[in-house]
Formats: C-alpha cells, sequence, structure tokens
C-alpha cells in the first residue's frame, strides 16, 4: 500500500516537493503551475529540481522542512509546520492554534 500510494503522490510528496506545492493550491487557490514556481522561487531553486529526490532532500534539511524519515538533529513534526508555514507565508491551522495556546 506504501509504494502504491507514494507513486500515486505527484511529485514524490516529502521525497520532492509535492506536499509543498499542494499546499500552496490549496491555501492561496493556485494553479498547479503557479504553486510549482512560487515554491521554487521560495525554496531558491528551479522548478524542475522540485521532483529530484536528492535535491529536496538536501534543501530540505537545510531549511529544516521535515523528510519522510527524520535524521537525528533534524527538524520533525510542528517544528516542521512552523518553519513551511513561515516560509510559504501561509497559515497553517495547527500552527495557528499552537500559537494562540501558547499566547494565552
Amino acid at each position: 500500500m506504501a509504494l502504491t500510494h507514494a507513486q500515486a503522490s505527484g511529485m514524490g510528496g516529502m521525497r520532492g516537493a509535492g506536499d509543498l506545492v499542494a499546499r500552496m493550491m490549496m491555501s492561496k487557490k493556485m494553479r498547479i503551475n503557479e504553486a510549482k514556481a512560487y515554491v521554487a522561487e521560495k525554496l531558491k531553486i528551479g522548478v524542475q529540481d522540485l521532483t529530484d529526490s536528492v535535491i529536496m532532500t538536501e534543501v530540505r534539511q537545510e531549511l529544516g522542512l521535515g523528510q519522510i524519515s527524520p535524521l537525528p538533529n533534524n527538524a520533525k513534526g510542528m517544528e516542521s509546520k512552523f518553519k513551511i508555514a513561515d516560509l510559504l507565508d501561509i497559515d497553517i491551522n495547527c500552527v495557528s492554534r499552537f500559537k494562540g495556546m501558547v499566547n494565552m
């Protein structure tokens, strides 16, 4: 099941930038090419690099955006979501709720 899902998830999900592109499409109502260009610009890479799992692994490690199998001392969970929300300038509900709870 996991292999089938990985194959069907477009740009490779967290192996590439598919999750980031999908977030932009849903949160900012962008078309796919517009979302890819936006994410590539924010990551400071070319659009063609979004699907390269080697490049994206390095970019994700460098920026702390999370990975399928996080290595020690790398961002994971909420830390990754905070960084994604900040980098892409989007509102992620769980991040907003967490910040609201902290500010109580």
